[in-house]
Formats: structure tokens, sequence, C-alpha cells
């Protein structure tokens, strides 16, 4: 996809082509464009540095996104993943690692889209919205692995 850039800076190989798949398919879901799009996948002491830097937290976080557009249909932005915090969420809820980081994606991009996840009230709509996209879109995983090497 056009504008879209997939980097990975963590030891486990990611499946670039199927990320683009799957913005490409959200990108009909949710109605956007992409101007530019960088989605980054770390290790916990980077995002860590970002957290403190530009949230001024001291922990660590699965993801974060920062948003440089002022219209939430048109993308301008980053979204940074955690593996190792993903790897976290996965084993704790008990889920593999591609559906904790296809639901990482999509918590990023409804971000970008305008949701936000503060309050609780917003919070709860959001997690409605990405458990809906995550739940339509695990056929793109099917037969399809989004890592290897873990």
């Amino acid at each position: 996809m056009k504008g879209l850039t997939v980097m990975n800076q963590s030891k486990i190989r990611i499946n670039k082509f199927l990320i683009h798949s799957i913005v490409y398919r959200l990108k009909k879901e949710l109605n956007f464009q992409v101007d530019f799009l960088q989605i980054n996948f770390v290790i916990s002491g980077y995002i860590l540095r970002l957290n403190n830097e530009y949230l001024s937290h001291n922990f660590t976080t699965d993801i974060i996104t920062f948003n440089y557009s002022e219209e939430s249909y048109k993308f301008d932005g980053e979204i940074f993943i955690s593996i190792n915090d993903a790897l976290k969420n996965a084993k704790r809820y008990k889920v593999s690692l591609d559906v904790e980081l296809l639901r990482l994606i999509i918590h990023g991009l409804l971000h970008l889209r305008g949701y936000d996840d503060i309050n609780e009230a917003d919070r709860k709509i959001m997690k409605k919205k990405e458990d809906f996209l995550v739940n339509k879109n695990l056929d793109l995983l099917k037969g399809k692995n989004l890592t290897y090497d873990y």
C-alpha cells in the first residue's frame, strides 16, 4: 500500500505483506486514506524511552501512536508496537502473538481514526470496536504467519 511503511527493530521476523493486507482491509472498513503511516515493531527498551520522553510515563507499554494529522480520515502518523509487551499480552490473554499483533495494529489505527481510551467511557467504545474488528479480520491470519522465529 502506498504511503505505508513497516519497520522492524525486533529479532522476530514480521510478515510485512500481511500487515499491508490488514491495513488495506481496515482502510475500507474504517474509511480512511493513508498519506503517511509507519508501523514500527520495537523492543520494550525503545518504547520505554518513547513513553518517557513524549508522555512522561516511566514504564513500558504495548503500543504508542503518534498522530500528525488534523483530519481523522487522512492518516499521517506512526505506530510503535513493543514486541516484548505483545508477547506478554499474548501469554496473559492466551492468544497467539499473531492475534495480539493484529489487535495492536487495529488499536493503533483506531487511535489515528480518532478513537481514544483515556477515560472509561471512551475506552469501552474503543474496546468494543477493537474486539469487533479483530474478530472480523481473524480470517486474514488463516494459513498465514504474521510473525516468524519466536
